[in-house]
């Protein structure tokens, strides 16, 4: 989908060591009482009442259904409220939907029973900046453990607390911590220039956010976002337009800093921060951008949480928080955190896209069109929103209204003097190929890979069309390869790949490859479909038939459910041909 989905965007190297240090578990619990004086026994009837509530709370946990999980250990832990399962329990799941009033209650408890609980640790350091109490979060921060999946937050938990009490070298030389951790120099350079433009130290804010822009070529819209400020507040819009530019010329097909700038207008820039708690949210935003990632996607949810509490108005947060719900399935919550981003947003633009997505998944599809339309009339020189409507038509597989969706996104980019980008003529190259209209989704495919050489969506795409009609087979495949070789975990890819190998005859290479796909993505009916075809062309006919059982189960499309059946009753009754050659491409 053509949204901004991700508000910052992160490092991979960062995420890649924070996965290694663990940050994807879920932080291990207290299983026990600890030795004392004996509790009161409850009845055999309100133990096992109870017993049904905590495993509730459990199957929520295991199932992502925070809220659940919160309200059900709530339940419990009010009828055993010395119990340490259900304190250990029941405090992280209110941290993490973002009850904090209750999990502030439970902290000192949670604490009691694991002295080096960071998380406990960061709530109450949440808490005493929150009331304005410097030297109390200080003393917070410093407590907290320097091993263990959190001690990537405590230099920056250090540095603010340290600023909120005045003591600008002291936050420094927190921050100077990070360099014990590899990849976090990007982030601690940009964290001194929120520091010291913070303290008005504007010479030497503008040297780390100069090191900062020089650390990599390619932006994120927050690092984006903050220097621009910076420069306009102090009398160099010109380098802050120039900055903007780069940005958009970089992430071509975004609409984040075009909506954004165009909301601000020419209202004077106003600083990020306005406390060291923001400060602070800030970090806490940056390491949950960094972490929303499929294997850690937990603690981004909880790391924003936290930014959220210390600062509730922050949109960018807020879309954060948004695009992490969506991703865990939970659409409503997503469009409840995105109605909060007020229409005078500068943010508002992205948050109705991301609405508008929300509205699709829950089924309202008329109503999530209806509300492109109107943004697609009220924004005449953006095409997202188009771009969106042509996608959930495409997704229904209504392709000729698709097709006329991507038509008039393509027709604004022009007359507004847009460059081309590749991603429109992609999607509509793939509309008319589904609609039966290939020499013009031929044309659109080539000039989206004219546009970006080696996108691999581009070259899977039209490398297995071709490969599919028997046209341009050598070209076709080498550009299925690149495509592998460009995205080697993309099980959809792979199995493009393996079943471009089937249909050019080469059975022993199908499998090894369909294999890969179905190990990459093995719920998907369509590749264990595939790998079955594959088995049975090389004599795996026990196998073959497996894998069809198992597509079936999977729930493939309803025109697909027939074939199916009858090659479980009949098998392929011969191998199949491949397509002839037509030119080598």
């Amino acid at each position: 989908m053509n949204y901004e989905k991700s508000p910052r965007g992160g490092s991979a190297k960062l995420a890649a060591l924070l996965l290694a240090a663990g940050l994807g578990a879920t932080p291990a619990m207290a299983a026990q009482n600890p030795a004392g004086a004996p509790a009161p026994q409850p009845s055999a009837a309100a133990a096992e009442h109870l017993f049904g509530t905590y495993l509730a709370g459990r199957h929520a946990q295991q199932t992502r259904d925070f809220p659940a999980a919160a309200s059900w250990f709530e339940k419990a832990i009010a009828a055993d409220p010395e119990a340490s399962e259900l304190i250990s329990r029941s405090f992280l799941m209110e941290a993490t939907v973002g009850r904090f009033d209750r999990a502030r209650a439970l902290a000192p408890k949670a604490l009691k029973l694991k002295p080096g609980d960071a998380v406990a640790q960061l709530v109450l350091v949440i808490d005493r900046l929150k009331s304005g109490d410097a030297a109390g979060a200080v003393k917070r921060a410093a407590g907290m453990p320097s091993d263990g999946v959190h001690r990537f937050i405590v230099p920056f938990a250090l540095a603010w607390t340290r600023m909120a009490a005045g003591d600008l070298p002291g936050a420094d030389t927190a921050l100077q911590g990070l360099d014990k951790f590899n990849g976090f120099q990007p982030l601690k350079v940009f964290q001194l220039g929120l520091l010291y433009d913070f303290a008005g130290r504007t010479e030497t804010a503008t040297q780390h956010f100069e090191k900062a822009l020089s650390s990599g070529e390619q932006l994120n819209w927050r690092l984006t976002e903050a220097i621009g400020n910076f420069y306009e507040r102090h009398g160099r819009a010109d380098q802050a337009k120039a900055l903007y530019q780069r940005f958009i010329n970089q992430n071509a097909g975004s609409e984040l800093a075009a909506s954004v700038l165009a909301a601000r207008g020419s209202a004077p820039a106003q600083p990020l921060l306005r406390s060291a708690a923001d400060g602070f949210a800030e970090s806490l935003f940056d390491l949950a951008s960094v972490l929303n990632q499929a294997e850690t996607i937990d603690m981004a949810l909880l790391y924003d949480r936290f930014a959220l509490s210390l600062r509730p108005k922050f949109p960018l947060a807020q879309l954060l928080l948004a695009d992490v719900l969506s991703a865990q399935n939970k659409p409503e919550e997503s469009l409840t955190v995105l109605a909060e981003i007020p229409a005078g947003s500068a943010y508002s633009w992205s948050a109705r896209l991301r609405g508008a997505v929300n509205l699709e998944t829950l089924g309202r599809t008329d109503e999530a069109i209806a509300q492109l339309k109107t943004m697609a009339t009220e924004q005449p020189t953006l095409i997202g929103a188009q771009v969106e409507v042509g996608d959930i038509l495409r997704n229904k597989k209504r392709y000729a209204e698709a097709v006329s969706a991507y038509d008039e996104a393509i027709r604004r980019a022009s007359a507004a003097g847009l460059p081309d980008r590749w991603s429109p003529f992609y999607d509509r190259g793939v509309a008319l190929e589904r609609a039966g209209q290939w020499p013009r989704a031929e044309a659109d495919l080539l000039h989206a890979l004219e546009l970006k050489a080696e996108q691999p969506l581009v070259l899977n795409y039209l490398g297995y069309s071709w490969v599919d009609r028997g046209e341009n087979l050598d070209r076709g495949l080498k550009m299925i390869e690149k495509a592998v070789e460009l995205r080697p975990e993309d099980g959809y890819i792979v199995d493009s790949l393996g079943w471009a190998r089937y249909r050019l005859g080469d059975y022993a290479a199908a499998v090894e490859q369909l294999e890969k796909a179905t190990e990459l993505v093995p719920e998907d009916p369509t590749i264990n479909d595939h790998l079955g075809d594959a088995y049975w062309q090389t004599g795996r006919l026990v196998e073959a038939r497996y894998q069809w059982r198992r597509a079936l189960q999977l729930g493939p499309q309803e025109n697909d459910v027939k074939p199916i059946e009858a090659k479980l009753e009949r098998g392929l009754a011969q191998p199949a041909q491949p397509p002839q050659r037509n030119g080598g491409g």
